[in-house]
């Protein structure tokens, strides 16, 4: 049994996440596995119908790789239950531009899950980009990795998670005990 990190709890994976062959050939639609399937973008493009038609929306998932176009799936997120955003390798890091892309500029609201080389070090900046699910790599202690959430109690800067930078916060806070110190007065 697998298991990932979601909403910042240790939770059972029921997904499985379908990879190209080694010759970089996918899957036919009818191949894949039964169940809740992460599918690549590749084969959702070329197979979007088959998929659709084979599986209900709460059981296809589809995932980008680091060099995907998240412009490619922005207008089919009602046919999908989660995204997936793979780092092949830990210092990859185009998959926290792409989860921001997908949050802010496309509105996704589903799940977003990190998969792929994710380790305990990334998981508070990939929370912070968007990300609220993770496939923590298997050889790592994922229940150690919850941990990465409360080592920093402070965020300077902006991000999907906390939209005003720190300044802006404590600009706000002034602004209203002031308010409220004149409000009393």
């Amino acid at each position: 049994m697998a298991w990932i990190i979601r909403n910042r709890a240790v939770a059972e994976d029921n997904w499985t996440v379908v990879r190209p062959a080694e010759d970089g050939s996918l899957p036919a639609v009818d191949a894949l596995p039964a169940g809740k399937v992460l599918v690549p973008l590749a084969l959702w493009k070329s197979e979007r119908a088959a998929l659709s038609a084979a599986r209900s929306a709460a059981e296809l998932g589809v995932w980008l790789a680091p060099d995907s176009e998240p412009a490619d799936i922005a207008g089919d997120f009602e046919h999908i239950a989660l995204i997936g955003i793979d780092f092949p390798v830990f210092r990859d890091g185009r998959g926290y531009s792409i989860a921001r892309l997908l949050r802010e500029r496309y509105g996704y609201k589903g799940e977003l899950r990190a998969i792929g080389d994710v380790l305990r070090d990334q998981l508070n900046y990939l929370s912070r980009c968007g990300f609220d699910s993770f496939a923590v790599r298997a050889d790592k202690d994922i229940h150690d990795a919850l941990n990465a959430f409360t080592e920093f109690t402070v965020q300077y800067q902006s991000a999907v998670d906390t939209p005003l930078p720190l300044f802006r916060r404590r600009e706000a806070g002034a602004a209203a005990s002031t308010a409220a110190a004149k409000a009393g007065a």
